[in-house]
């Protein structure tokens, strides 16, 4: 008995310890509610008494049970982590090219739609081109294009764009070609103002900047004044917009002439697609080709009505008189030309003569003053006629009316 105890004295000491609280427990709570469940303040004291023992071992376990899981997660469990991060960032990269790529494809896609519908608008025939190089000099203000004379380009074209002028085709290759600015010293261009309709030349300067060339100071011209092409180069179709008068300087070489500069209307320093003018014929769409295609139709019709028309008066000479007025012209003559006559009256009228009494009752003629004639009573006897001597047919005199006798 006395080893069993020896044996387990830690375990008996504590299974007292627990009888012995569950017994004061017991106690407490029937003493302080009268024999019913309740909360007495030696009740929380022992409560408390519990959670001051249990508290600092379980605050223990936690916060070393907290402290391994963050060594592992945090420092054991990151061995992958430097690779994944190497992924991500690649990933990263990607995504942001083709987030760049994206943005680019937008924005050209919005300069094509602008493009095509300028170029659909323009009566022109024209070529699409895009920019690809620069000649890298300030002195020559010249960039390549990615068509050539197999697209059909050719020297002294117009390029233009939807905002205004560029240049015109200098060289020609095959399958590229050299344009030649505006803005270069070397360039040339008819220009108009649109206000005061003042024409010059276009050039560049030293600085890179459009100045009209060769005018008179005039006091109309003045700055944000549109400045259009003339056409009269042969180059450029007129009426494109070239730019708007930025300044007017005067001429250091010569007294009375100023230099009108000009502020561009196409952004020649970052220009992406351009159009090529390679046909100046005008070009019109399917429904204006139609209704032109109608118009010269018709218009051919009344032409050759026409030519019927002065064909047939050129065969009928007769219809106008040369000595006659207008007003009395037999085509603006509007009496009948069928007027109504009356018989003639006989010189020796017998029994079958109108209006005679041994004729039987006929219809007056239309107009005549002669009624219907009468019968044998009703008929007054006329005087017989003498007859006249016989007369040969050459001289037979001209018939009168017997009443004018």
């Amino acid at each position: 008995m006395e080893s069993f105890f020896v044996r387990y004295r830690n375990l008996v000491v504590l299974l007292a310890l627990l009888v012995a609280q569950i017994l004061g427990l017991a106690m407490q709570v029937r003493r302080t509610s009268g024999g019913q469940a309740g909360d007495g303040r030696s009740v929380q004291l022992i409560r408390l008494w519990a959670n001051s023992i249990v508290s600092p071992p379980e605050r223990a376990l936690h916060s070393s049970g907290s402290g391994i899981s963050g060594l592992w997660n945090n420092y054991v469990d990151l061995r992958h982590v430097l690779q994944q991060n190497a992924e991500l960032q690649k990933t990263v990269d990607r995504l942001r090219l083709e987030q760049a790529a994206l943005l680019e494809d937008a924005k050209q896609g919005k300069r094509l739609e602008a493009l095509l519908n300028f170029e659909q608008k323009y009566i022109y025939k024209t070529t699409a081109a895009q920019a690809i190089g620069t000649s890298g000099t300030d002195q020559s203000r010249v960039f390549y294009i990615d068509k050539g004379k197999d697209e059909g380009i050719d020297r002294d074209m117009a390029v233009i764009t939807p905002d205004g002028i560029v240049g015109k085709i200098r060289d020609v290759f095959p399958h590229t070609a050299q344009v030649l600015a505006i803005n270069d010293q070397s360039s040339g261009a008819g220009v108009i103002l649109e206000s005061t309709r003042i024409r010059g030349i276009l050039r560049g300067n030293g600085a890179g900047q459009p100045q009209i060339e060769d005018v008179i100071r005039d006091q109309r011209i003045q700055a944000g004044e549109k400045v259009l092409t003339a056409g009269g180069d042969q180059i450029f179709p007129r009426g494109l917009p070239v730019g708007v008068v930025d300044r007017v300087v005067n001429d250091p070489d010569r007294d009375g002439f100023v230099e009108v500069i000009v502020k561009p209307a196409a952004h020649l320093d970052q220009l992406d697609e351009v159009l090529v003018v390679t046909s100046t014929q005008p070009r019109f769409p399917p429904d204006q080709q139609q209704d032109l295609a109608t118009s010269e139709m018709l218009k051919g019709a009344e032409a050759e009505k026409q030519k019927t028309s002065e064909g047939m008066a050129e065969k009928l000479p007769g219809l106008t008189v040369p000595n006659l007025p207008p007003d009395q012209q037999p085509l603006n003559d509007t009496s009948n030309p069928n007027p109504v006559s009356r018989p003639p009256v006989a010189i020796h009228p017998d029994r079958f003569t109108p209006g005679n009494a041994t004729t039987p009752a006929l219809p007056a003629a239309p107009g005549s003053n002669q009624g219907a004639p009468a019968t044998d009573q009703q008929a007054p006897k006329k005087k017989p006629v003498p007859k006249a001597p016989e007369i040969s047919p050459a001289t037979t005199p001209p018939t009168t009316p017997q009443g004018d006798r």
